[in-house]
């Protein structure tokens, strides 16, 4: 249980939430001194008492960048946004961070994705559907380059067509399987398959918001 706030401290916690849920940015200790009619030297002593007591963090000691924090101690939802790329177009070499390959962008929970360089790939038709991925459905990825059996992952057929798909690697090839029964498993040889990321999450397309 959090210790208790006195009156001020209250006030400051109450201005400082709301003015991340306008902007997601916490004011200067300026700002919040003007706002709030009191002394720089007061907001900075209600700060350290706040972050004392467990309800904001700040990122370094003299850092501007201050986090509001829930019940666990971790930052609050307000704060925990990330954007990452929504990619139109995967190609040999993981060259999707150039803007030009952006087509939009989603801002995921940063405490649920910490992987360093996620993107987000759109899934086109109903091959993975037992999987519960589905058409429009954005897949999240982690980089990589390499794959484990049974993982689901985004690879790149011949340096042309990207797919998501479950992995087997076998003596002779390398096995694509889809997870509908629709459709034939893929098999290919070593030099034509590339991975390009794993599936680590799904963000559910309008097709499953239905």
């Amino acid at each position: 249980m959090q210790p208790q706030l006195t009156p001020k401290q209250q006030r400051f916690l109450d201005y400082l939430q709301r003015e991340i849920a306008k902007s997601g940015l916490c004011p200067s200790l300026r700002q919040a001194a003007a706002d709030l009619g009191v002394s720089h030297a007061a907001i900075a002593q209600m700060l350290r008492a706040l972050e004392e007591k467990g309800y904001v963090k700040r990122e370094g000691r003299y850092s501007r960048k201050v986090y509001l924090l829930n019940r666990t101690r971790e930052a609050s939802a307000l704060q925990r946004g990330r954007e990452i790329p929504i990619i139109g177009r995967v190609t040999a070499g993981l060259p999707m961070y150039a803007q030009a390959e952006w087509d939009g962008s989603i801002v995921l929970d940063a405490a649920v994705y910490r992987s360093q360089n996620i993107f987000a790939l759109r899934v086109k038709g109903d091959s993975m559907k037992d999987a519960g991925i589905l058409s429009d459905d954005l897949a999240i990825c982690e980089p990589r380059q390499f794959a484990q059996n049974n993982e689901i992952v985004v690879a790149l057929i011949n340096s042309e067509e990207a797919t998501v798909k479950r992995f087997f690697l076998h003596d002779d090839h390398i096995e694509l399987r889809p997870e509908n029964t629709d459709y034939a498993p893929m098999r290919y040889g070593f030099g034509e398959v590339l991975i390009q990321g794993k599936v680590i999450g799904i963000h559910r397309g309008p097709e499953g918001i239905k």
